[in-house]
């Protein structure tokens, strides 16, 4: 029946393959288990609840993937963009955790409506790959970053605005113990090395009295502490009614989430020989259209945009090639859904690591940017550095599609096709004179 559903004879492939597949998956993702719910626990969001709603987003999200498009893609509450959620949304503008799980539903509305009327591949033509590309580092940057201040190898100064910390205090050294370990991991191809190194570093934190050991009990009503908790309402009133507060908020959760699909999407069919002859991706609609459900279900039960993760590219390299990879994968996350609010226990020296090498994974996607191109290599830098310096990932995309508009109309090559990239540049600039 596998085989026959999933097409598995004309991909060469077999059931074991898929399934050993789909295991390599989850465990070079699993890690998101643990981090995204200390992430969005700054937000002042229940642990525990974060943590099953991570369960089961990324667990009918794969699925769903797999069913419904046949390619073996998972998916999990993005990294960014719960960066985003926490550290601006939250923090930064001040909007309580249950109005920004309502931004996160408008935003998957909206993907829904723009995938059902073609509009968002419309958007995913008008933007150049060199911001993708440059969004992604940009993030990068922004997660390495929140995660060397959370371990105390970044601190404060206020000469340097930031300086070294003492890396000999407990923390910044468990850290970078922490650190090496998942690197030496990765460098040997272990699988799961995120984490273990994560599970090793809290042990260790545990054992030397650095931290304890205190798992918080819980009970079934705590897995739900978080779903439909929304406030769509809220959302729609921020600032006094629908204003650029809230147009921001979901522009980016769009945009960010649509750069990590495509870029994901790309990188996954190359490796498993599944674009078309002309590069296309077949069923691209089947893709985005799961991704957009997904992130409607992530809302609804508590947690931030879910995505498709370059994670998919460790399975296809052992042979994944159709959407049973992705459905293993998404049973694997719920079946974790029980023990996941563990994650309580773990001290946040253990996961600043895997924050930190999250961030340089992602750092490979710039070497997709031509550097020597002034017309690519200025925009894609400005995304990038504003991102991380300004804390914002709507700054650095604001200015990587502001300078790449002028800077192709300096340069005379404006073209009508290319409108929809100049009117995106019009309301950047907009909001800069309004946040001035």
């Amino acid at each position: 029946m596998l085989t026959k559903f999933f097409d598995l004879d004309n991909h060469g492939t077999t059931v074991r393959t898929e399934l050993f597949a789909g295991l390599t998956t989850f465990l070079t993702m699993a890690y998101i288990v643990v981090v995204n719910p200390v992430i969005l626990g700054s937000a002042g969001m229940p642990i525990a609840g974060v943590a099953a709603a991570t369960c089961i987003s990324a667990g009918f999200g794969s699925i769903l993937m797999g069913l419904i498009s046949n390619y073996p893609l998972a998916l999990a509450p993005g990294m960014g963009l719960n960066a985003y959620f926490t550290y601006t949304v939250v923090k930064t503008m001040g909007v309580p955790w249950q109005v920004a799980l309502g931004c996160v539903f408008l935003s998957a509305v909206a993907f829904l409506l723009l995938t059902v009327s073609g509009v968002r591949q419309l958007i995913m033509n008008a933007i150049p790959r060199a911001l993708f590309a440059a969004v992604s580092g940009g993030i990068g940057l922004f997660i390495a970053f929140i995660g060397l201040k959370d371990a105390g190898i970044v601190v404060s100064n206020a000469g340097t605005m930031v300086g070294l910390g003492k890396l000999t205090a407990s923390t910044p050294a468990l850290a970078i113990m922490g650190l090496l370990v998942i690197a030496m991991l990765q460098a040997r191809a272990v699988k799961g090395a995120m984490l273990l190194g994560i599970l090793g570093t809290a042990a260790v934190a545990w054992v030397f009295g650095l931290d304890r050991f205190t798992p918080t009990p819980y009970h079934l009503a705590d897995l739900s502490s978080t779903a439909f908790r929304l406030n769509i309402p809220g959302a729609l009133n921020i600032g006094g009614g629908v204003g650029l507060s809230l147009v921001e908020i979901v522009f980016v959760f769009l945009f960010v989430d649509l750069f990590d699909n495509v870029g994901t999407l790309m990188a996954v069919t190359k490796r498993a020989g599944l674009t078309a002859a002309d590069g296309t991706v077949p069923r691209m609609k089947r893709i985005l259209l799961a991704d957009s459900i997904s992130m409607l279900v992530g809302a609804l039960v508590g947690t931030s945009p879910v995505t498709s993760y370059i994670e998919s590219t460790s399975g296809v390299a052992v042979g994944g090639r159709t959407g049973l990879t992705s459905v293993t994968v998404g049973v694997l996350f719920l079946a974790t859904l029980f023990v996941a609010p563990l994650v309580q226990a773990i001290p946040s020296v253990a996961t600043a690591p895997a924050l930190i090498l999250v961030g340089a994974m992602m750092m490979s996607a710039l070497a997709e940017v031509d550097w020597h191109e002034p017309s690519e290599g200025i925009p894609a830098f400005l995304t990038t550095i504003m991102v991380p310096l300004s804390y914002s990932i709507a700054n650095g995309l604001a200015f990587g599609i502001v300078s790449y508009a002028v800077l192709k109309l300096v340069r005379g090559q404006a073209r009508m096709r290319d409108w929809l990239m100049y009117l995106l540049a019009a309301l950047c600039v907009g909001r800069f004179i309004y946040l001035t």
